[in-house]
């Protein structure tokens, strides 16, 4: 009987999974999960993705396991690893679903040529994406640069069907696997803070049983405020569903036949439904971003930017990460990330903003700390939007387009409440001082039991002169360009 090693990556699912339905077709299926960290070079998955990782592969593993399977796992050189495993069990193919991450190109060829040399056939799927980077292309051939006429260009494509999960004979000679303990992928035991993720099972459900329970709670309700609501971080109007794509734990297929689905149930929802679908758009559009121009986590996408005069302030940094600018509502998201491994996204275009305009410190900064931080941390839409909203991206913001964070909290949590739940030391401040509490009046900071330098900072600059130095700090790469 023919025997098909499936390699499972960044697709931790049974439905919707075409290299599995394929290689379930042609006889015995062995299942393996590869945790090769040196092949993603400078970019090995952060805390936050490992904590998840380990949630998403227990669930992989007994959804298999109630199939009469087994999940195979084993760490190291995916090469060398699908060698052993190829010779112990004599599988005669390896099935795999494609990937775009600037490694991912090099692993996939490094398979195709060492089993191609022994007659084991190798072939890869889709699956990750809605449509195959390179096939959204402009009139004259060529890759948009711009999200809009991208998307408006990809919305006149047409969209598969999901797939059922497919009844799967597992094969008899399974090889030996990992114990999932021994990699210690939890974040206490990679950074020795015990506390990072102590609460982060109550508020999230890994997994691809979870990765539809949260699209159906989003689609039952919350998507109807979604238009307006997406910019309200004190409310529940978006889905959350980025960590779940991020694992491949639902593919974007089925998100967008379930939004279909929805849209015809609930036609008064449709504009909202279409907002909602145009993020699942944004990473489409990352991804073909990230084709195009591989050095996107590390280099700017427009090359001017290569001169831009940074400060990069060890000090403004480390105020940054910990939630302590002394600007409520870019505290609050700070603490939010790092208590639950989430950010709402206005918040993050915020925080983002702040350190890259307001401390000029390198958006690669941001992007690596949120990297570590984010259960959502992907490659492609993490590198693409930091460069948007640094300027130095396609499609970005102008450089001018710098956030006001009193501003920006006083419109998007007008009644203080995100700001009260993250930075409970404000909590009394009326709500006229709260985003900017440095301008209350001692009696009432007194009466609040805010205390500002000791049980919360001082801003750590002044707004107005903040922004004035970044205008300056993009003059001098207008001028050298």
């Amino acid at each position: 009987m023919s025997t098909t090693i499936v390699l499972f990556r960044q697709d931790l699912r049974l439905h919707d999974h075409p290299a599995l339905t394929a290689a379930s077709q042609r006889g015995a299926v062995i299942p393996v999960f590869v945790l090769d960290d040196e092949a993603c070079g400078d970019w090995p998955m952060g805390g936050a993705s490992r904590w998840w990782l380990k949630q998403s592969l227990l669930k992989l593993g007994r959804s298999i396991e109630q199939m009469q399977g087994k999940l195979v796992l084993r760490k190291g050189d995916t090469v060398e690893v699908l060698r052993e495993l190829q010779a112990a069990s004599g599988a005669d193919a390896i099935y795999f679903s494609r990937q775009y991450q600037p490694w991912a190109a090099g692993t996939e060829a490094a398979i195709n040529e060492a089993f191609n040399e022994i007659g084991v056939s190798v072939k890869r799927y889709p699956g990750t994406l809605l449509h195959e980077p390179g096939s959204v292309l402009t009139g004259s051939g060529t890759a948009f640069k711009v999200f809009t006429p991208f998307w408006r260009a990809a919305l006149k494509m047409p969209i598969a069907a999901p797939l059922p999960a497919p009844a799967v004979q597992w094969s008899d000679a399974m090889p030996v696997s990992d114990e999932l303990d021994d990699w210690k992928l939890d974040p206490k035991q990679q950074h020795g803070i015990p506390d990072w993720a102590d609460g982060w099972e109550a508020m999230w459900e890994p997994g691809e049983d979870g990765a539809h329970h949260a699209l159906e709670r989003f689609l039952e309700a919350p998507v109807a405020h979604y238009s307006e609501g997406r910019d309200i971080p004190a409310k529940r109007y978006t889905s959350r569903l980025a960590p779940h794509l991020k694992f491949g734990e639902m593919s974007p297929r089925q998100v967008w036949a379930s939004a279909q689905q929805r849209k015809l149930s609930a036609p008064q929802w449709n504009g909202a439904i279409d907002k909602f679908l145009a993020e699942i758009g944004w990473r489409e559009f990352c991804y073909q971003l990230i084709d195009l121009f591989g050095a996107m986590p590390d280099r700017p996408f427009k090359q001017q930017f290569s001169g831009f005069p940074w400060d990069n302030s060890v000090d403004h940094l480390r105020a940054w990460q910990r939630g302590m600018t002394g600007y409520p509502i870019v505290d609050a998201g700070m603490r939010e990330l790092w208590q639950t491994g989430f950010m709402h996204n206005r918040v993050r275009m915020i925080v983002a903003s702040f350190l890259t305009k307001h401390l000029l410190v390198h958006w690669i900064e941001g992007e690596r700390w949120f990297w570590d931080c984010l259960l959502d941390a992907d490659i492609a839409s993490n590198a693409c939007s930091w460069q948007w909203v640094a300027g130095s991206g396609a499609d970005a913001a102008p450089y001018f387009r710098i956030f006001n964070p009193i501003a920006q909290g006083q419109k998007f949590d007008p009644e203080g409440d995100y700001v009260k739940r993250w930075c409970p030391e404000l909590a009394e401040l009326p709500k006229k001082f709260l985003h900017e509490p440095w301008e209350a009046p001692a009696l009432t900071l007194a009466g609040a039991g805010v205390a500002l330098g000791e049980n919360y900072p001082h801003p750590i600059v002044d707004h107005k002169t903040a922004r004035q130095g970044a205008l300056d700090a993009y003059e001098v790469i207008k001028k050298a360009g």
